[in-house]
């Protein structure tokens, strides 16, 4: 099927639109972060890299960072295993409940996020009396970071079918040793994908952590949030922000070359 001119000209525009929508906000950010002002002022009238060392230097963004990566390696860790373990069970056995299962399972993410966080704060401290610490908020973004787990290899799963498997079978390999040589490279690409996804989203969240991380304990969003309106704290926010934007680059592009990449079998 071709498009007239005047058509592909439309979806065009249309797309430049939408990127520009998303794109111009974020490189007025960047921008911003050079900023000589100490306010959000636009367009900048002079430009400076003293903010940048300055944030650097910044004792408790450093701290902020530390403790959103310590979140977010606990909740990843916990979400890859849970989340493969659930693609499995569910991908490839038949069992009473199966579609009921898969539902709860990515339900979390579906949730608004303040339900999701009023339900977690109430299950610590009022059913199980604990004390809000840095697991409590580990644990609470783990759950939504499952999802992702789960349908990259659930996805996976379905791609690459069970012939693969059959045949090393056939060929004399066990069980332990056809996962070893077929199953899981197979599944690594998608595994390492949606544990980068995981921690993305883990890094990102706010309304979570704040309903179930204590006083004292602040990732790098609670720490954008709270530093956002006090006095010159602007020109740091730019800086902490271009940085993350930066960052994103990363990992999203190491997820969506992983995630692509061929689901030839291994060896035995």
């Amino acid at each position: 099927m071709r498009n007239s001119r005047r058509a592909r000209w439309t979806f065009g525009l249309m797309m430049l639109f939408g990127l520009a929508f998303i794109y111009v906000p974020l490189g007025v950010i960047v921008i911003n972060s050079f900023n000589a002002s100490t306010v959000f002022a636009w367009p900048p009238q002079e430009f400076t890299t003293h903010w940048w060392t300055a944030t650097f230097g910044n004792h408790s963004v450093r701290s902020a960072v530390l403790t959103s990566i310590e979140v977010g390696i606990v909740a990843t860790a916990v979400a890859l295993v849970l989340g493969t373990l659930l693609a499995f069970a569910l991908g490839r056995y038949t069992f009473f409940g199966r579609h009921t299962l898969s539902l709860l399972v990515v339900l979390p993410i579906a949730l608004p996020g303040i339900v999701t966080a009023l339900a977690f704060r109430t299950g610590f401290r009022t059913f199980l009396g604990l004390e809000l610490s840095i697991w409590t908020v580990a644990i609470a973004h783990a759950t939504f970071c499952i999802v992702v787990v789960y349908n990259n290899v659930l996805a996976r799963l379905r791609r690459m079918g069970t012939s693969p498997e059959e045949a090393s079978m056939d060929l004399g390999a066990d069980t332990f040793t056809t996962f070893r040589l077929v199953t899981f490279p197979l599944l690594r690409g998608a595994m390492v994908a949606g544990a980068l996804l995981a921690f993305g989203l883990s890094f990102d969240e706010i309304v979570v952590t704040l309903f179930t991380a204590p006083p004292g304990v602040t990732t790098l969003p609670i720490w954008i949030f709270q530093n956002l309106s006090r006095p010159n704290q602007g020109p740091v926010v730019n800086v902490v922000a271009a940085v993350l934007v930066l960052a994103s680059i990363v990992p999203i592009y190491l997820s969506q070359k992983v995630a692509g990449e061929s689901t030839g079998g291994g060896r035995i």
